[in-house]
């Protein structure tokens, strides 16, 4: 609005908006790199998603599974004739034979099954091989190799430590009756899935030469995948009587 010579006032219009400017298409190039762009990013989600599932919620529902199991061991051997409860409970070697302890590994008794299949060894246990070679149960009293797989990684990742294994460290079987104390002395850092040889009763590449009582443990090697194997082989060097208060051997405590 401005005034005139006379005192009039006078209207004038305001300027007129310039219109917005009009928005670029994207070129069929710039339209195909932004969806792969996007489906990169939701690719990364995705797998993001299965690194948290594979290594920590498996451990989880791994661990969960495997402590119920244990306790299930532990209460079938509490349990004796004309005990309350209806005597002694029938425990197969499919549901624990025994615990696993390996101080320089892990402080956690690790639970000891029939087999080594992933149906087994998903439940966060260890299991002794039935396939392709049998291993000698140490409580059958005969010489041979008890050999053992656990995973390394997910699952439990019960020996996920095993590379702090060393020469002279001892690795303890419990049962119900006895404590079997064996000594480490042979550590093979990588070998072939497929070397069964490492898990014959006098394993081949460790060192022995002559028939005895052997424990091996085998996992796969490097951490996060499954392409070679890690070994320890181990001697027992005595065994114990499990007394009334379930004392551990000296060198668990």
């Amino acid at each position: 609005m401005a005034s005139t010579t006379d005192g009039t006032e006078e209207h004038t219009d305001a300027p007129a908006s310039s219109p917005p400017p009009a928005r670029r298409r994207m070129g069929p190039v710039a339209m195909v790199v932004s969806f792969f762009g996007e489906l990169l990013i939701t690719a990364g989600l995705v797998l993001g998603l299965f690194v948290v599932y594979s290594l920590w919620w498996t451990n989880v529902v791994a661990d969960r599974a495997a402590g119920q199991q244990a306790d299930k061991v532990r209460d079938s051997w509490s349990r004796e004739p004309g005990a309350a409860g209806g005597g002694p409970v029938s425990y197969d070697s499919g549901n624990g034979i025994g615990f696993l302890h390996v101080p320089a590994m892990t402080g956690d008794e690790i639970l000891v099954e029939k087999g080594t299949s992933m149906k087994v060894l998903n439940d966060g246990v260890a299991g002794y091989y039935t396939d392709p070679v049998k291993a000698t149960v140490p409580t059958s009293g005969k010489k041979g190799n008890f050999s053992l797989a656990a995973h390394r990684d997910g699952h439990g990742a019960k020996f996920h430590g095993i590379h702090r294994i060393e020469k002279g460290d001892p690795i303890v079987f419990e049962t119900k009756d006895t404590w079997y104390v064996y000594k480490v002395y042979g550590i093979l850092p990588e070998t072939s899935k497929y070397n069964v040889d490492v898990l014959g009763k006098i394993p081949k590449e460790s060192g022995r030469k002559k028939a005895g009582h052997y424990i091996t443990l085998t996992t796969c090697t490097p951490v996060y995948t499954s392409k070679y194997r890690y070994i320890v082989w181990g001697e027992l060097v005595r065994t114990e009587k499990v007394d009334e208060e379930r004392t551990p051997p000296e060198e668990l405590r």
